[in-house]
């Protein structure tokens, strides 16, 4: 959060930016604008206004330089948040993502169990664009989280691309580097703790049939459970149109009883 003497500096850099473009800005609006971009640091906002004074050819509105700020904040666009999600789904590969791509991934994964990508991706990408206006809405920083694969090699090139993009600060990468190169699960270690994480690893023939039929089990019972909630959901809907049927038939009855009274 800015400090009073700093909302005063921006204020006035937003009234100097505005005059770049031939715009007159006034005390109060710049005041306004510097409030509103507060939670911001200086940082962000100073790359934002030079990047507003090389390519806007109109006014400099606080929409303008929210959506620089936005741009520079390192998340990614919604195409690259999916392709970055259906990598999740070769567990053989290290995967660095975000908070909101892993909580759109959620909300798109029984869509991509049910072999309905389509439908996946539509799902994805209407939760990712929420939860990513909502975490900029709040000011909160894209934080990446790595997802650990089996194969060494993509790990150890998902880590490294990661730390080359500074989407992992590069002492964190170095450590997560030296810490998985001495460290070498077995399939059937990653395959167990898939169960938990929702990323099955390469067991051996008979641990991945008794995991095959451990989710086959898991599948047949959200199926049930989402028939049953189906079931439950119409047989309420049917009484709901009966009770509004009785009642409809209790006033009929009433307007009937009036009219033979006053007839």
């Amino acid at each position: 959060m800015l400090s009073c003497d700093q909302i005063a500096d921006l204020a006035s850099a937003l009234c100097a930016t505005a005059e770049t473009l031939g715009q007159t800005l006034s005390s109060n609006a710049a005041q306004l604008m510097a409030e509103d971009l507060a939670e911001f640091s200086m940082e962000a906002i100073g790359s934002a206004l030079w990047s507003c004074r090389r390519e806007l050819t109109g006014k400099l509105t606080l929409a303008a330089v929210l959506q620089r700020i936005h741009a520079e904040d390192g998340r990614p666009g919604r195409d690259e948040a999916w392709s970055i999600a259906l990598q999740a789904g070769d567990e053989r590969d290290t995967v660095v993502m975000t908070g909101e791509i892993l909580a759109a991934l959620q909300v798109a994964r029984p869509l991509l169990d049910a072999r309905d990508k389509v439908g996946a991706r539509m799902a994805f990408l209407n939760a990712y664009d929420r939860l990513v206006a909502d975490a900029r809405r709040d000011a909160k920083p894209a934080k990446w989280e790595v997802s650990i694969g089996f194969d060494p090699q993509l790990r150890a090139r998902a880590i490294e691309q990661a730390r080359d993009l500074k989407r992992l600060p590069a002492p964190e990468a170095d450590r997560l580097l030296l810490q998985h190169a001495q460290e070498s699960p077995t399939g059937n270690g990653q395959a167990i703790a898939g169960l938990l994480t929702g990323s099955v690893g390469a067991p051996d023939p008979e641990v991945r049939q008794k995991l095959r039929a451990i989710k086959d089990e898991l599948q047949e019972r959200r199926r049930r459970k989402e028939i049953q909630r189906r079931w439950n959901r119409r047989k309420e809907l049917r009484a709901a149109r009966q009770r509004k049927a009785d009642l409809l038939q209790q006033v009929a009855e009433l307007q009937k009883g009036e009219e033979e009274i006053h007839g």
